[in-house]
């Protein structure tokens, strides 16, 4: 059984050794990428029990996506295969202000996911749930999938997996445009137990800048994270509103960074951590993401999150991870 299972689609990324753009590079390097896979991968390494549940092609990038989480300690015994469709594909174009994605993933395996995949036993065994935005925007039957593991609790709410909803919009994705975007990221974050959203993208969607606003929009929803990039992230959990800074770092590329703030967050949640604690968790190991350019970094040992955590407030904001 897992502490978290994971639902979404996941990809084989196609990179750039390094920072010149893509139409120079002779050679790319193979790697794989997906938010929902990322916070399995990056739970596993914080030392956690992660299962990562979807559908992939029978093509050698299904192979390599399954190998490649199964070596980083994620359960993938549940994921469905797809004889008729392809594996995603995206690539990476770095550029001298930020890098694009170019995606190659519609018809994919993983866009025939359906309401059917939320009767798994792996899902109603799990201790946490997590699903993102992402997955809403990939096809309509992935959407309804996300509609019944959120909205079609009803009075279940409360009594089977925390169900916790990073909201990760994506705005190329969605084919109805922002309004669509908007109203279905909030229906669905409002069902949520627990919820990340970016303050930048809460204000693009919703015209909701501050932290206490987007809580109270985003309610009934017990907790609501904030997060406010290299300023910190606010959590709004049973009427307390808590504030950790970021850590100070060297930002190599920002892909990956809240997909592993949110597996930090939830491995506090799952240790049973006080708010401060779970928000500084969500910052060790998005601070992990920023170093690097890879969407799957290794998480630090936790020896070095452990000393952080036992910081006063302000040793932590003095301090950068190595």
């Amino acid at each position: 059984m897992a502490d978290l299972v994971c639902v979404g689609e996941t990809m084989v990324v196609l990179s750039p050794p390094d920072a010149r753009p893509l139409a120079e590079q002779p050679v790319l390097t193979m790697a794989i990428g997906g938010a929902e896979s990322n916070v399995a991968c990056a739970l596993a390494g914080l030392g956690h029990r992660a299962a990562w549940l979807s559908r992939l092609g029978d093509d050698p990038f299904a192979r390599r996506i399954l190998a490649e989480l199964t070596a980083r300690g994620v359960d993938v015994s549940a994921v469905e295969t797809d004889p008729d469709r392809p594996t995603g594909v995206y690539f990476k174009d770095p550029g001298p202000d930020h890098t694009r994605t170019h995606y190659y993933r519609a018809g994919s395996a993983a866009t025939r996911m359906g309401p059917e995949l939320a009767r798994r036993p792996a899902l109603r065994e799990a201790r946490i749930v997590h699903v993102s935005g992402v997955a809403a925007a990939i096809s309509d039957s992935c959407a309804r999938l996300l509609e019944t593991l959120l909205l079609g609790r009803g009075d279940s709410a409360g009594r089977g997996p925390v169900v916790s909803f990073d909201v990760n919009h994506r705005p190329a994705l969605w084919r109805g445009g922002k309004a669509d975007a908007a109203r279905s990221l909030l229906a669905l974050a409002r069902a949520a137990d627990i919820v990340f959203v970016g303050r930048d993208e809460a204000e693009e969607l919703w015209g909701t800048a501050r932290p206490a606003d987007i809580a109270a929009l985003l309610g009934p929803a017990p907790v609501v994270i904030v997060k406010d990039a290299e300023h910190g992230a606010t959590s709004f959990a049973d009427g307390v509103r808590t504030f950790v800074p970021s850590l100070p770092t060297k930002v190599v590329e920002p892909v990956g960074a809240g997909d592993a703030f949110a597996a930090g967050y939830l491995a506090g949640v799952l240790e049973n951590r006080n708010e401060r604690s779970r928000l500084r968790l969500g910052h060790l190991a998005a601070a992990a993401a920023l170093r690097t350019r890879d969407d799957v970094p290794v998480m630090p040992p936790r020896t070095e999150t452990d000393r952080y955590l036992a910081l006063d407030n302000d040793a932590w904001a003095a301090m950068a991870p190595q």
